[in-house]
């Protein structure tokens, strides 16, 4: 799909609420997530634009915590056989998930570090396909979060990383932070915990290897 042809597939979500409502139909908008209700920014911005819930648009919202990202597939095949007007997929595990689901509807994420190495889009300059969004980490950033703990502390010549090992994001940057490391001279080591319970265990694994500081890649 062409970046013209996306936008007419949106254009019943974006034409005017006021037009909407003399037409005297109500947009469907289907959103995926990992928290437990529609995050609050969504909703202010909509009712910004004049798009409210229950009155010119009906929100239909499915969510898994990232703990049970094994739901994912399954709630995205029930937010496509409602046949939404629109779908947003709030963090890449939903995307991914959303994007398997469907190759018709339109779908806008946000916030996917890297579309591009998701298979989410082609490239940021011509996405293609039903799927946009807004990315929020460039090649190369990852490594400069070594560059930037070290002007911090200078001394540190051991660093930990902190990661989810079933994060796709947080993959890639384990891959992309050892040539950086390299680069400083500083040793690098990696610490997962994929639930909470497992944190403590992370933190004592970086502490028993003696690291001077540590990076944690985020994740909800």
């Amino acid at each position: 799909m062409r970046r013209r042809e996306f936008i007419a597939a949106t254009a019943p979500l974006l034409v005017s609420p006021r037009r909407s409502r003399a037409q005297g139909t109500r947009r469907r908008l289907g959103v995926l997530h990992p928290t437990r209700a529609v995050p609050i920014e969504l909703l202010n911005g909509l009712r910004d634009r004049g798009w409210i819930d229950g009155r010119n648009l009906i929100i239909e919202s499915r969510y898994a915590p990232p703990t049970q990202n094994h739901l994912l597939p399954a709630l995205a095949a029930e937010l496509v056989a409602l046949g939404p007007d629109l779908l947003i997929a709030i963090g890449p595990q939903t995307a991914v998930a959303l994007k398997s689901a469907t190759a018709t509807i339109p779908i806008v994420f946000v916030p996917v570090a890297d579309p591009v190495g998701l298979g989410l889009v082609q490239s940021l300059a011509r996405p293609g396909g039903n799927t946009t969004g807004l990315a929020t980490l460039a090649p190369g950033v990852a490594g400069k979060q070594i560059e930037m703990l070290r002007e911090i502390v200078p001394t540190a010549s051991k660093i930990a990383v902190l990661a989810n090992p079933g994060n796709p994001m947080h993959k890639r940057s384990a891959e992309e932070l050892p040539q950086a490391a390299q680069k400083l001279a500083v040793a690098l080591s990696i610490v997962e915990a994929t639930t909470v319970d497992e944190l403590d265990t992370a933190f004592a694994s970086a502490a028993a290897q003696h690291a001077d500081a540590i990076i944690v890649l985020a994740i909800p």
